[in-house]
């Protein structure tokens, strides 16, 4: 299988059910490698949007299963969510997602 070198973007869209009140953008992680950093900031209506910036490509499926379920346990509404990703586990994925659900309110 051929993988075109760069960085591949993917974005997510899920119906909100947990409205989140006023809160301050919230970043976790460092990017580096191995590792990611997770961005959640305050989004009009009621939609959870994730979008990945990775440069591990090909790998959209798996993506598209860790974060619904991040979805499935916090069902976020009104938030973007950005992950910069540089070639994390999915566990180490899990974990900067809770991280980053944690400190909302």
């Amino acid at each position: 299988m051929s993988v075109t070198p760069g960085i591949e973007t993917l974005a997510y869209r899920f119906t909100g059910g947990r409205a989140v009140g006023p809160f301050n953008p919230v970043l976790v992680g460092v990017v580096g490698s191995g590792n990611l950093e997770v961005l959640i900031e305050p989004s009009a209506g009621g939609d959870c949007e994730v979008q990945v910036a990775t440069s591990a490509r090909g790998f959209g499926a798996i993506w598209e299963a860790v974060v619904t379920d991040f979805h499935h346990r916090h069902g976020l509404a009104g938030v973007r969510v950005s992950i910069n990703d540089m070639g994390a586990t999915p566990a180490v994925v899990h974990l900067r997602l809770d991280q980053a659900a944690w400190e909302l309110p």
